[in-house]
């Protein structure tokens, strides 16, 4: 097999799986021994290495460490990354194993169908649409999507329906926008962003009358706001259950199952529990610390 240094020298894709198939046939012993057979079904079980995908502008959840060198395993901080370290610890890779590629939300399939990544944890929702595409286990955590406003809140947003008519985030990738005004009906104005952190920031301008999406990502840029001054607010109008999974190879059953295994060891030792209360605690919202139904992975 040919010998592979660092995490970041892995081919991806199906050009990995290619050169893994190529040398079993070539060398029935050196693929037993590099677990090449399994690299070639195209499963993450059995990978030498593992890339996990995450977000970089949620605080909270998932942010790139100012000044850190994008990729390097210390380079991000926020409780999905806390869960993605967690879940290749209990999967068996070691730290020195493990790297992650940064993937905004509007490349989360494109980045597992082409092998980029070998999963991705970052607020990913699951839904019909995107199962399609890709697979997922779990889900790991169910948040809740909500409004967040500034707290002079001076459009008077209280719920919903108040958004009808006001300067409504959306950020390519995200099925938040399309929530309100497809399937709530409410005919907010798009106004469109980067990321989240540029929702906040366009919040703080106020080019914007409110922000949606999920209850955590909103704790965390509330959070966020506070330190520079500018206070926010979560209107705590719930009105979806958002089912964060961890994105994987479409048919990767195997790799799925054990996905699956280390989020449950993650409630078990109480990983969830402490990391939750970690990022979230201190904002006040209402935590949820009980183990999800998973999907399952057929």
């Amino acid at each position: 097999m040919v010998e592979v240094t660092t995490p970041a020298a892995r081919p991806a894709g199906s050009v990995k799986r290619a050169a893994a198939a190529v040398l079993a046939a070539a060398s029935v012993v050196a693929a037993a021994a590099c677990g090449t057979a399994d690299a070639a079904a195209g499963s993450l079980v059995g990978e030498e290495f593992l890339t996990i995908g995450v977000q970089t502008d949620q605080p909270g959840l998932g942010r790139q460490i100012p000044g850190a060198v994008s990729g390097r395993y210390d380079s991000y901080d926020g409780f999905d990354v806390t869960v993605a370290k967690e879940l290749a610890r209990n999967l068996g890779f070691p730290a020195r194993k493990v790297s992650f590629s940064p993937v905004p939300s509007e490349k989360r399939e494109e980045a597992i169908v082409s092998g980029e990544v070998d999963l991705v944890v970052g607020s990913y929702s699951i839904t019909p649409e995107r199962k399609t595409m890709v697979g997922f286990a779990g889900p790991y955590y169910v948040a809740h999507q909500d409004i967040l406003v500034r707290k002079a809140n001076p459009a008077s947003i209280r719920n919903l329906h108040d958004l009808g008519g006001k300067r409504l985030c959306s950020v390519a990738g995200s099925q938040s926008f399309h929530r309100v005004r497809t399937e709530q009906s409410v005919s907010a104005v798009p106004v469109q962003a980067k990321g989240y952190t540029d929702c906040l920031n366009k919040l703080i301008a106020g080019e914007l009358d409110a922000v949606s999406t999920d209850d955590l990502i909103l704790a965390g840029l509330a959070s966020m706001a506070a330190k520079t001054g500018d206070y926010m607010k979560l209107v705590n109008e719930p009105f979806s259950d958002e089912r964060y999974g961890v994105g994987l190879e479409k048919d990767d059953v195997d790799g799925c199952e054990a996905v699956n295994e280390a989020i449950t060891k993650m409630y078990q030792d109480d990983t969830v529990r402490l990391q939750l209360n970690r990022w979230f605690g201190p904002t006040g919202l209402e935590l949820t610390t009980t183990v999800p139904q998973f999907e399952g992975c057929i």
